[in-house]
């Protein structure tokens, strides 16, 4: 078939794919998504929810760039929690239960408006490439895609081997063929492979349920919105429900272990750890006797139940039996059954910070090609690579994002730096500077940047900026007024100090008591500038007062950090011949490759010692 033109061809309609194209396709890259099925466009795999713990800074992030996955939640979320509300601010994260049907239904329809876009359904079998340049994609039917760029987005699909019990067949999920040819494409332009394993829990029919006899667990009576956009959720939230595995179950599995094929041998390639198996569990948990299961409608509907904590391998017989043993599921009727998938993936360190190969110019990884997991981690790197290969057609530099900016670049540095032998999970603790790194001022971090690049649009930017108006006016206003000598600001900043909403409402009265006709003062008395303020404002207002002393002491680090991660290293430098550089320092430093001073410094292995070698090393060749 004839070849179309395009500048992009993102390969994959997942997570990381829509973002992709979105992005791309905005900033005027004539774009193409290649997809298997039109109908299966953000098809939600595993559990249909969007956040968690980091996971929810993550897709607030992508929302605050201008991307799509926090107005999808909000338009398909049943069940909206805010989860750590007992905690500090820095490790509260946002997440919520989305009608899998409905997040596809909006997904599909706002690409379908992405200026610059257009879907394509075929399977991509062959990257070309130039010169080490990607020029295109050869598809199975024989149609020919030119382009300038690629980004491979392709999930679970390469060489994708599904596992029940001992049986196995090809597939990239349920019902879906394996895409095998382009792993090998892969291989044939210099990329290596690994594989990693994933797997998922069984589906329920929720009618054969009984749910009157579990624990409920219903959503927050004020739903926290995923999107910035977003002005409230008011629609029901609808209820999950908790069960548990017992004694009966665990004896049941074990009973069972040589018929596993996490445990015969059949699958050889790493899991997630912190998303085991239940196999697993009861082998490495042998001193628990329940195991928490949260069942969870995968629509409004409840048509269907997802068994959020047994995901498993083991036989459809096996399967069956530990469901009658639960209470609830006695009776329950398995829509479909759980399976473990093995896929192709490709080691990161093949990657630089803008997410574009080191090897083939123009082709871009993102997703769980990259050993990542998760929903939240395939779209912070979707939206990332579209912007970058829009960048890279407009001869423009990479946006790299910092650790001190985004747990978007937290993930993209830990991917880079410290090496991936499971699939990767986003954590509050991997982010040191979590202080910073909240779900409430993703968009105080990222939306300006959004904008920078092109992607956040007029309506974003305009409700940005008052509302960032709004907080810098707030401060100031409290900055300015003091009680009893010290300022309203230094009283909302004492950890036993009064409520920003306490000092607002006992505000006119005071003022009211002073005979002072200062002009800041006086200003607070309009209702408007501060005691009608948003509960966002006030949120943001409070948090920062409280944080102040700790932000200024991290951002003291942050710079000097930021001073390493500005001094680039040459690509391509031969480490064994910089003198006085440990051998083990010059065996990673080859292997990986850093792009700057402080991306070498993040590596596993590497001592401040050996940054110091480095910098002389360059200091000295700069001036030859």
């Amino acid at each position: 078939m004839r070849a179309s033109d395009f500048d992009c061809i993102v390969i994959g309609g997942g997570h990381a794919g829509i973002e992709a194209a979105h992005a791309a396709g905005c900033l005027g890259a004539r774009t193409c998504l290649l997809t298997l099925s039109r109908p299966t466009i953000a098809k939600m795999s595993c559990n249909p929810a969007i956040g968690g713990l980091a996971k929810g800074q993550i897709a607030r992030e992508v929302d605050a760039l201008g991307g799509l996955m926090g107005l999808a939640t909000d338009a398909a979320g049943i069940q909206f929690r805010l989860l750590n509300r007992s905690k500090g601010p820095a490790v509260q994260s946002p997440r919520a239960q989305a009608d899998k049907y409905r997040y596809q239904d909006f997904m599909r329809a706002r690409l379908e408006e992405t200026p610059n876009l257009t879907i394509v359904e075929a399977m991509a079998s062959d990257i070309l490439t130039e010169d080490r340049q990607v020029c295109g994609v050869r598809c199975n039917n024989g149609m020919m895609l030119a382009a300038r760029t690629v980004i491979v987005t392709t999930g679970t699909f390469l060489r994708g081997l599904m596992h029940i019990g001992a049986e196995q067949f090809p597939g990239g999920r349920l019902g879906e063929p394996a895409a095998g040819e382009l792993s090998m494409s892969l291989e044939r332009i210099g990329l290596q492979l690994r594989r990693l394993k994933t797997g998922t829990p069984v589906r329920l029919d929720a009618r054969t349920v009984d749910l009157d006899r579990l624990e409920v667990q219903p959503g927050d009576p004020e739903p926290v919105p995923f999107s910035f956009l977003t002005e409230r959720i008011d629609r029901p939230q609808t209820p999950c429900w908790i069960t548990y595995t017992n004694e009966r179950v665990h004896q049941l599995i074990r009973d069972n272990l040589n018929r596993a094929p996490l445990y015969t041998g059949q699958i050889t390639s790493i899991g997630p750890r912190y998303c085991p198996s239940i196999e697993t569990k009861i082998v490495r948990f042998a001193d628990k006797d329940r195991h928490q299961v949260f069942l969870e409608p995968e629509d409004e509907a409840r048509t269907t139940i997802y068994c959020n904590g047994i995901s498993t391998s083991l036989p459809r017989d096996v399967q069956e039996q530990m469901l009658r043993l639960m209470p609830g599921t006695e009776n329950a009727r398995i829509v479909h059954y759980a399976y473990a998938i093995e896929y192709d993936s490709c080691p990161p360190v093949q990657l630089q910070p803008s997410l574009e190969t080191k090897r083939i110019a123009g082709l871009f990884l993102a997703g769980q090609i990259n050993g990542t997991s998760g929903y939240e981690e395939a779209a912070g790197q979707g939206i990332i690579a579209g912007i970058n290969a829009a960048r890279k057609l407009q001869g423009r530099e990479p946006l790299v994002l910092g650790r001190d900016q985004a747990y978007i670049g937290v993930l993209i540095d830990d991917l880079l730096t410290k090496g991936i032998d499971e699939p990767y999970r986003m954590f509050t603790s991997r982010a040191e500077y979590r202080l910073a790194l909240r779900s409430d001022n993703a968009d105080r971090r990222l939306t300006p940047i959004g904008r920078s690049v092109g992607l956040v649009e007029e309506t974003r930017w305009s409700k940005f900026q008052r509302k960032h108006a709004a907080i810098e006016d707030l401060k100031q206003r409290l900055r300015s007024v003091r009680v009893e000598g010290a300022t309203l600001w230094d009283l909302l900043r004492r950890p036993d100090g009064p409520s920003l909403d306490s000092l607002i409402a006992d505000l006119g009265s005071r003022i009211a008591d002073s005979t002072t006709d200062d002009p800041a003062q006086s200003a607070i008395r309009d209702p408007q500038s501060a005691i009608a303020l948003r509960p966002e404002v006030r949120e943001a207002v409070t948090v920062d007062a409280k944080y102040e002393g700790y932000l200024a002491k991290q951002e003291r680090i942050v710079a000097a950090q930021r001073s390493l991660d500005s001094k680039r290293i040459p690509a391509g430098l031969d480490y064994g011949a910089i003198s006085h550089l440990r051998a083990e320092a010059k065996e990673k430093l080859t292997a990986f490759q850093p792009a700057t001073l402080g991306h070498a410094s993040r590596l596993g292995g590497i001592t401040p010692a050996d940054i110091t070698v480095i910098q002389v090393y360059l200091k000295r060749n700069s001036r030859d």
